[in-house]
């Protein structure tokens, strides 16, 4: 096995004749023999360990392959092969190996013992396979399918009805862009010539209207235009149309448009308020 870890490469030799382990080993390198190069590594050795020939055949190839092999990882008798080929004995691996865990769990298997309840399932296990045995034989299926009584025919649902939002933009509006809602349209930001807003309820401008609002569009005539500057080109209100003649001057505060009599009419916010 060659498996990476943060300290780099370990070429783990466990539960099978080295000779074996190495081959399937030096295949892996040779499908990317530069992936590698440059990694520093270590030899872990649980069982049999291989003789100086094949420690030198073994240190000829990853060598080959750009990879520095550190020292070995085994039991004490490793230490003599490890300084015959001028590498450092480890000690004891730093993590378990795949064999270790495989002789763990065989040993707990063999400890384990069968309990009366699994005793009893068993007994049961074999009971449901000789009904199932039978039932074949009498030509009736292996599980009895219920049967339902037909269901009911259920009326679709009627679907409810869909309310009026409010349509929420941040940022500014700019010539020949639209909004269009079912309900209220709120923007934060600037609304300049050339935008339109249109709503069925209100529309409310946290910054300068400047281009063309049309609330109540379905004929509502309680719906309102707020703005913290409104200079709409045009003001639409239901069917009511008025347009700014741009003859006010000085600053400007929040405003309210709304329908007085037959006509828009636009007041100071800070007066009217919402109950106007």
């Amino acid at each position: 096995m060659l498996r990476g870890t943060a300290a780099g490469l370990e070429f783990v030799f466990a539960g099978r004749p080295f000779g074996e382990a190495w081959s399937e080993i030096a295949e892996r390198l040779a499908e990317r023999p530069d992936f590698y190069r440059g990694s520093q590594a270590v030899a872990i050795f649980e069982g049999e360990a291989p003789d100086d020939d094949g420690m030198a055949r073994f240190l000829s190839a990853v060598n080959g392959y750009g990879i520095a092999l550190r020292g070995l990882h085994g039991e004490a008798s490793l230490a003599p092969l490890a300084e015959r080929h001028d590498l450092i004995f480890l000690g004891d691996a730093p993590r378990p190996t795949v064999a270790s865990f495989e002789r763990k769990r065989a040993s707990r298997a063999e400890k384990l013992e069968i309990t009366e309840k699994a005793r009893s399932l068993d007994a049961d296990f074999a009971g449901a396979r000789a009904d199932i045995a039978n039932r074949r034989a009498r030509g009736e299926p292996s599980v009895p399918r219920p049967v339902f009584a037909p269901a009911a025919i259920q009326p679709a649902p009627a679907a409810a009805p869909s309310l009026p939002g409010t349509l929420y933009h941040r940022g500014t509006l700019r010539g020949g862009q639209t909004l269009q809602q079912l309900g209220s349209i709120v923007v934060v930001g600037d609304v300049n010539p050339g935008a339109e807003l249109v709503a069925t309820g209100d529309i409310v401008v946290f910054g300068a209207l400047r281009g063309t609002a049309h609330a109540g569009a379905q004929g509502d005539a309680n719906a309102r235009v707020f703005a913290l500057e409104l200079a709409a080109t045009q003001l639409r209100i239901a069917t009511y149309i008025a347009a700014d003649d741009g003859g006010r001057g000085g600053p400007r505060a929040p405003e309210v448009a709304f329908v007085d009599g037959e006509r828009i009419a636009r007041a100071p916010y800070a007066k009217v308020g919402s109950g106007t």
